[in-house]
């Protein structure tokens, strides 16, 4: 797409993700197949969704000639973890602001997992009270770069809130020709791919591409950070957004969105049953990680609704996240206790 090529890069991962078959699961689960985009395997400090993502706002950065990139994300974020090694690649200055966005307060979220990654990678960590003020965030983060900048810095900021222009949704329209060139390998269509909904810029983007190039493939947005009724109109403006950053009429229309918060319960950041019950089933049949926070419930509803309507071809995008496994072990173990004593009962 010549818009997309116009707008700055920087490469961070050079080839394809897989796309795999979980065999075992499908048959389980009654699905004719069951394909898992592998966005957690792209190399870069455990890899994810959000590498594709960095590519173009730190494309951006570059062309500003910045030298330290500021961002927010939530305790056991994929987001600040992925942007912490970019910078590393890059020889970056990374400083992440950590938002009290999930109420846990035991010692395994605040230390293990991403949190621990961030300090191997040398960030420069920094607090923000408020989890659901994404404007104030970034005014936070506008503070501590005018503080950097007066120190001969030159900062630059990925913004949180929803009306600055989604880049990082750039990243997921590359992925849409990529899955659909897969699917031509294969020599089929899939009948839905289902994808976690959560900032909008996996979702939104991964929705545009498909559409701009007239692929008609179902996709279901699975909330993980608000109900589908907050979702709903972030994810319409989302794909206007991305239109006019392109300079192009949006191709996506108000029925291409489909999204279910059935697995959001009990909130952002805490898995329930549904949820708890996919990272099982995912890691016993096919030694596949999901995290408790997105994949997880992403491939709940996928798993609901192979059993709902079977027979069918099924692709789920694995947008990584394996590391924050580490800052909810002792949740994970008491399910696990829970379902085997139920088993046995």
């Amino acid at each position: 797409m010549d818009a997309l090529a116009k707008i700055p890069k920087v490469q961070l991962w050079d080839t394809f993700t897989p796309l795999e078959p979980q065999v075992h699961l499908a048959q389980h689960i009654g699905a004719k197949s069951v394909l898992v985009k592998r966005d957690d395997c792209n190399g870069l400090a455990f890899g994810g969704n959000k590498v594709r993502q960095l590519e173009y706002y730190l494309g951006e950065a570059l062309t500003q000639k910045a030298d330290t990139i500021l961002l927010t994300g939530a305790v056991q974020s994929n987001f600040v973890r992925t942007a912490a090694a970019a910078c590393c690649k890059l020889g970056l200055a990374c400083h992440i602001q950590l938002e009290d966005r999930v109420p846990k307060d035991d010692p395994e979220y605040k230390r293990s997992g991403n949190v621990l990654l961030n300090e191997m990678l040398g960030a420069t960590l920094h607090y923000f009270p408020e989890g659901e003020n994404e404007e104030g965030a970034d005014q936070n983060l506008k503070e501590i770069a005018a503080s950097l900048k007066a120190e001969g810095k030159t900062p630059y900021i990925v913004p949180m809130h929803p009306s600055h222009p989604p880049l990082g949704a750039l990243g997921y329209i590359e992925a849409a020709f990529e899955l659909v060139a897969q699917f031509k390998q294969l020599g089929f269509l899939p009948d839905e791919i289902f994808v976690p909904s959560g900032s909008g810029n996996t979702h939104g983007g991964l929705v545009y591409g498909l559409r701009v190039i007239g692929c008609a493939i179902p996709v279901t947005g699975v909330c993980v950070r608000r109900g589908a009724d907050q979702q709903g109109p972030r994810m319409l403006e989302r794909f206007k957004q991305i239109a006019e950053l392109l300079g192009q009429p949006n191709p996506v229309k108000d029925s291409d969105l489909v999204l279910t918060d059935e697995f959001l319960a009990p909130q952002y950041g805490i898995a329930g049953p549904l949820a708890h019950r996919a990272m099982r089933i995912a890691a016993r049949m096919e030694g596949l990680i999901l995290d408790p926070v997105y994949t997880a419930k992403t491939f709940a509803a996928m798993l609901q609704s192979a059993e709902q309507k079977p027979e069918r071809n099924l692709v789920f995008i694995h947008t990584g996240g394996g590391p924050s496994i580490f800052g909810y072990g002792e949740n994970i173990r008491d399910e696990i206790s829970n379902a085997t004593e139920t088993a046995d009962s």
